[in-house]
């Protein structure tokens, strides 16, 4: 293939270089376009336009593959933990041993919240919704530590910031939990793992010792390692352009999760447990709405199947299918909701409309299903979602960074009205 693209605008034959990934992913460079045509690209929703080079993670949607700093999700699943892939994501390489306990001792150092960031549980309104809480908690945090507004950081610095951003989330997503329930904090313990850790913060009690179970540590790392990254998502591009305006970390990964908020991106996993509620709520009959998925004139949609990047599989569902299966098998679970769960997983595998679409259970299927069998409820699903996704914001900020990146400015096509007379509000129709 030319390593030159050719295209013709008023007459004029415009030369544009081609770049070539090291995935063998080809992109057309229109950096220049408007400078020399006057023209601009449009597309919307940028399905087509490539906002960066990243070194961070290859996705390939046609063929299922997922891989974070040129590891597979499958192997980084099954032989890492998730702080071992969070210092993978943000640093660019998997850790010695030295390495991984000098970071998982720097992290820590900083899991404790000042204890002011209490105070604001108590002017929010009893039914607040956790991503809400989270979103201003962590912006919040740019005015306790107000050192990360300094520009022209050292290294040093914003290691330390990173570093404080990944021990405090875990606690505060901790808290916003025991706050829902109207149950004292549980203050971190320095003992345990990064996963242990918010597990113990999560589901202890101060009045009797908590035991963690190896099974939900394990099904909880991967599930937080299967969504540390997922290339120029939503959420990953606000991070990115947030962030080009030399705004603070803190405040990059408020806009992140506020964008994660929406249904459309972050919500998934919590609207397959509100389908499942309402398929109960009907009385179970799994059939009929199965029926009703296949009825191109029926509006409903099976939540967490298929997904709009993959088209073949989702690598990522593969992996979590059977930490969903060992946690049912080990908590003994008994939950109607689950039984719907699976009998539209059978349908989806084996029905051949199904197949034929390729509409198989996604991540965020599994993870719903999962995150149900240990208790929370559905509106923290997506709080969790950001607990696992915060290494790839940080990752994204950090490369925007050190690629020395513009501030991001999209164009627009303007179709509203052109010159118009003012007219005096007493005249005016």
């Amino acid at each position: 293939m030319s390593d030159i693209a050719e295209i013709k605008v008023d007459g004029n034959t415009i030369e544009l270089p081609v770049i070539t990934g090291t995935e063998d992913e080809k992109a057309i460079d229109i950096s220049k376009l408007r400078d020399l045509t006057g023209f601009v690209t449009l597309d919307t929703g940028f399905k087509n336009t490539g906002s960066t080079k990243s070194k961070i993670t290859f996705l390939d949607g046609e063929k299922g593959i997922l891989k974070y700093r040129g590891y597979s999700i499958e192997e980084l699943a099954e032989k890492s933990s998730f702080l071992e892939v969070s210092y993978l994501i943000v640093y660019g390489n998997l850790p010695t041993q030295e390495q991984l306990d000098g970071f998982q001792g720097e992290i820590s150092k900083h899991t404790l919240i000042h204890e002011d960031m209490k105070k604001f549980f108590d002017g929010y309104p009893s039914r607040s919704h956790p991503m809400g809480q989270l979103g201003s908690l962590i912006f919040s945090l740019s005015t306790f530590y107000p050192e990360c507004l300094k520009p022209n950081q050292t290294a040093e610095e914003q290691d330390l910031t990173i570093i404080k951003l990944l021990a405090k989330l875990p606690t505060i997503v901790s808290f916003i939990y025991k706050k829902s329930l109207g149950h004292p904090l549980i203050y971190p313990k320095n003992k345990y793992d990064y996963v242990t850790n918010f597990l113990w913060m999560t589901f202890g009690q101060r009045t009797e010792d908590y035991d963690v179970n190896p099974i939900v540590v394990s099904a909880m790392n991967k599930l937080l390692i299967l969504h540390a990254d997922h290339e120029q998502n939503c959420s990953a591009s606000t991070v990115r352009i947030v962030g080009s305006s030399d705004c603070n970390l803190y405040a990059s990964i408020a806009a992140g999760i506020a964008a994660l908020w929406g249904p459309l991106h972050g919500g998934a996993n919590q609207a397959v447990i509100d389908m499942l509620e309402l398929i109960k709520a009907d009385g179970g009959d799994t059939e009929k709405w199965i029926n009703k998925a296949k009825d191109k004139n029926d509006s409903f949609r099976m939540m967490g199947f298929g997904h709009r990047v993959y088209k073949n599989f989702d690598p990522r569902a593969k992996i979590i299918k059977k930490a969903c299966d060992d946690i049912l098998e080990n908590l003994g679970i008994d939950d109607p909701i689950l039984e719907i769960a699976k009998k539209l997983e059978e349908a989806a595998l084996t029905d051949q409309y199904f197949i034929d679409r390729k509409l198989y259970p996604n991540v965020d299927f599994y993870s719903g299903i999962i995150y149900r069998a240990l208790g929370f409820p559905s509106e923290m699903f997506t709080v969790l979602f950001a607990l696992g996704r915060l290494p790839g914001w940080i990752a994204q900020w950090k490369e925007m960074h050190e690629n020395k990146e513009p501030i991001g400015r999209p164009r627009q096509i303007y179709v509203g009205e052109t010159d118009r007379d003012f007219v005096a509000i007493k005249d005016r129709k």
